[in-house]
């Protein structure tokens, strides 16, 4: 059964861990142009854009979900939010939790939101919500 409403409100289980690092927020930073001292500092936190990295990693567990029918190849990422309690910091484990929130269908394109909650030592850190444009396969025709 491809993936419908039906879905909505699925949680999978976290994702590995992620370790927020200096090297990996003054990367990240550079790759952006983005000079800003508090990236670069004795304490960094990181440029609130990274959390798409993290909640990025989450999202294997909707393409890995056989059921839904999802293909990477055959998506696209509309549209992307973000909620911070508080910045992601050097030395944080982060955990992306994934809950699929909404799913629409029309003809053969699914739209699904998608949440995915950051939390650091069970702390709610940052909720980053995705809608993705998903189209299924044509039937072969006979």
């Amino acid at each position: 059964m491809p993936i419908s409403a039906e879905h909505a409100g699925r949680t999978y289980p976290p994702a590995p861990a992620y370790r927020v690092s200096r090297a990996k927020i003054a990367e990240f930073a550079r790759a952006l142009q983005d000079d800003n001292h508090a990236y670069f500092s004795d304490h960094p936190i990181a440029p609130p854009t990274f959390a798409a990295v993290i909640a990025a990693q989450a999202w294997a567990a909707i393409f890995g979900d056989e059921e839904l029918g999802l293909a990477l190849h055959r998506t696209v990422h509309a549209d992307q939010t973000f909620d911070f309690h508080r910045p992601l910091r050097e030395g944080d484990d982060v955990v992306a939790r994934l809950t699929i929130e909404r799913v629409r269908n029309r003809g053969n394109l699914d739209m699904v939101t998608i949440l995915v909650a950051l939390t650091v030592d069970g702390e709610a850190v940052c909720d980053a919500r995705s809608t993705l444009m998903h189209t299924r396969e044509e039937a072969p025709h006979d």
